[in-house]
């Protein structure tokens, strides 16, 4: 980055009403129609962060049904439905054979058409795909643990990784809710040997990223902050439990949770590798509450007592829209993301640059 603070999303958009029903065929359209307006839905999301002042964008993950369920656009040998609610799920029910990469690859290549600005990408990760698309009732016959179905994951995500980066990403997101659970006492208390599971997750994602140069590399650690947009468990603790994992990550960059007091003291950043960049979650997404660039900055500020103002970059806690059934205001999440970027000029003044 040239620039101290750099702006971004963590990923997902909100969707308006319009793009929920492209994304679920209501109704279903021709091909080149639905590719027609789906192109011209994400011109919009482009343009609304340019507009708010956003160093780095996406594309909201509009193309997508599922952030974790676009696994089923790589491979084969999975089962698709909606739950009640309407909101997707994928099962894998056989073997992963290859399909036709290069689905979120293709998502980079139209968003480079439309912005000069730094691209962002995002990847599931094989634990959080275990974790969510394994089922000891109907994934068994194909894979009779979930770790063999997460190790068959790698080589897909790896694929699409590098071609993601051949498309021109800066950035590759590689998003694990699973990984960062492991801070809620709840949680480990769900597994014999929480640092063993926390470890597996790692080992994963290296394998996904080892070698693979010419982009920068980041994980996204959500403790379920984006629950807040549907009313989930968000999950407390400190990162401290995780703090030992996380320094084995082969990546440049952490996108870490803070805007609420249940994700621990900052002072946490000093025990990370010093290599290691900062994508602090400074601006809460609970629907219907918008902090000012003040209150923002303020939470920058705390950071840089334990933290380069170089190794810090500026995002929401999470996504806005985690789940294409979330509904959160655009007009909202575009007003938080305004005083982001003002809260980065804030700073930049303040450190005279």
């Amino acid at each position: 980055m040239k620039t101290i603070f750099p702006t971004s999303v963590v990923g997902s958009l909100p969707r308006p009403a319009f793009v929920l029903d492209l994304i679920n065929d209501r109704p279903p359209l021709p091909p080149a129609d639905y590719e027609r307006r789906m192109q011209a839905a994400v011109r919009f999301a482009v343009a609304m962060q340019e507009q708010s002042g956003l160093d780095v964008v996406t594309d909201g993950e509009w193309w997508r049904k599922s952030y974790i369920g676009v696994i089923a656009e790589l491979a084969h040998g999975f089962e698709l439905g909606a739950l009640p609610d309407g909101r997707p799920f994928t099962l894998v029910v056989d073997k992963l054979a290859p399909k036709t990469p290069g689905f979120i690859a293709r998502e980079v290549t139209f968003l480079k058409t439309l912005t000069t600005r730094l691209i962002k990408s995002t990847l599931p990760s094989p634990a959080l795909l275990g974790e969510r698309m394994w089922s000891a009732s109907k994934s068994a016959k194909a894979y009779s643990q979930r770790d063999d179905f997460v190790r068959a994951c790698v080589p897909v995500l790896r694929r699409e990784l590098e071609l993601v980066r051949d498309a021109g990403a800066d950035i590759a997101q590689i998003d694990d809710p699973h990984l960062c659970l492991f801070v809620d006492p709840a949680v480990r208390a769900l597994y014999a040997d929480p640092d063993a599971a926390a470890a597996f997750a790692v080992d994963m994602i290296n394998e996904v990223v080892s070698g693979v140069s010419g982009i920068k590399i980041a994980v996204h650690l959500c403790r379920r902050a984006g629950g807040r947009a549907r009313g989930e468990v968000a999950h407390g603790g400190g990162y401290g439990p995780i703090i030992k994992h996380l320094n084995r990550l082969k990546v440049h960059h952490l996108t870490m949770e803070f805007t609420t007091p249940s994700a621990g003291d900052m002072a946490v950043f000093r025990e990370l590798r010093d290599d290691l960049e900062i994508g602090l979650g400074c601006v809460d997404v609970t629907p219907g509450r918008i902090d000012s660039a003040e209150t923002i900055a303020a939470r920058v500020r705390q950071a840089l007592k334990h933290l380069a103002p170089e190794r810090i970059t500026l995002n929401p806690d999470c996504g806005f829209a985690p789940g294409s059934g979330a509904v959160v205001s655009m007009d909202e999440a575009y007003r938080k993301l305004c005083n982001q970027s003002e809260a980065a000029r804030m700073l930049r003044s303040e450190c005279g640059k």
